[in-house]
């Protein structure tokens, strides 16, 4: 459950965050919506695709963190367990809302992350921001810019047809197969297909770079993926990372 109100720096002056308990949140999914910002750091560790919203319909870019539902591979003996942790779960409890047209600051006053006592303090005995509120807004700013940004960078590509399907046909250590679907990529032979024109037009607008960041791997398909979990690879090569992942935890069972 959820209950979000507006942050105030009175009702909420004694409430802290439990940082330790702020990953957690996410510990059962196996997918977190993301803004083009943060590819790069994104590609350090996770698969970056497309999947489409089950209550709007609209395409969402995500980090794949598991092949089924409530499964993620990055939460192991009650860690995240990666260098970066995308922006949507490290900015718990804390979301942005709308009144009056105005943009407010809510908390989710239901989150596991609060408590009073120890934790980070959101306001201090003043009443006045916290160092630590002061980068949650950061994140927030970051993610309110950025998911515009990932809208238009959706829009450029359905404009010129360079999303397709993806279809994940995947034999796991202990023989099991599954199909993953319902995620999409770039089209990179529509890519290959543009002319001088449109490729500017990308450039021009930003979008080169996430559309490279999101299928450089792809010539790596082949390869098994062995690597640390700290090895920095390429974006749907770390689909076969997480595949790893998976086989070790399924030889642990």
């Amino acid at each position: 459950m959820t209950n979000f109100v507006a942050l105030h720096n009175q009702l909420h002056q004694s409430l802290r965050i439990d940082t330790q308990r702020i990953e957690a949140v996410g510990a059962a999914n196996n997918m977190v919506p993301v803004v083009i910002s943060e590819f790069l750091r994104l590609v350090v560790h996770y698969p970056i695709v497309f999947t489409k919203s089950s209550e709007s319909g609209n395409f969402l870019c995500v980090s794949l963190l598991g092949f089924e539902p409530g499964e993620n591979l990055f939460w192991i003996n009650n860690q995240w367990q990666s260098i970066y942790t995308p922006l949507n779960i490290m900015r718990q409890p804390f979301f942005i809302g709308q009144e009056n047209n105005q943009t407010l600051i809510c908390i989710d006053t239901d989150s596991s992350t609060l408590k009073t006592g120890q934790g980070e303090p959101i306001f201090d005995s003043m009443g006045k921001e916290t160092d630590y509120l002061q980068k949650i807004k950061s994140r927030l700013a970051e993610l309110l810019d950025g998911e515009s940004r990932t809208r238009g960078f959706i829009k450029a590509l359905l404009e010129l047809n360079l999303i397709m399907p993806m279809a994940l046909d995947i034999s796991f250590a202990n023989a099991q197969q599954q199909r993953v679907q319902g995620l999409y990529t770039i089209n990179e032979e529509r890519l290959a297909q543009l002319d001088a024109d449109q490729l500017i037009h990308l450039q021009e607008q930003g979008y080169l770079q996430p559309i490279y960041t999101m299928i450089a791997s792809l010539g790596q398909i082949y390869a098994l993926i062995q690597q640390p979990i700290y090895t920095m690879i390429a974006s749907l090569g770390q689909i076969y990372a997480l595949i790893q992942k998976k086989n070790e935890r399924l030889g642990n069972v």
